[in-house]
């Protein structure tokens, strides 16, 4: 994972599809996604200019199956 320093008219320029869980809520305490070539990017929803992190896809969806089978679930 790297911290990237997407901003401004950089992240408009590269026309970025973001997208958010459909369960986030009116709240806006939640996290966007968007795939580039070979890495997901993330970003905060209340923040949009800030910085981005970036995931290689394998790490991505090495994440997601850990959500899935339960691996982050609060005890």
């Amino acid at each position: 994972m790297r911290i990237t320093s997407w901003k401004g008219t950089a992240m408009q320029d590269a026309n970025l599809t973001w997208r958010k869980s459909t369960r986030s809520g009116a709240a806006g305490h939640c996290v966007e996604v968007a795939n580039v070539p070979a890495a997901v990017l993330v970003r905060d929803s209340k923040d949009v200019e800030g910085p981005v992190l970036t995931f290689a896809a394998t790490q991505w969806n090495g994440f997601i199956a850990g959500v899935r089978a339960g691996e982050f679930d609060r005890l």
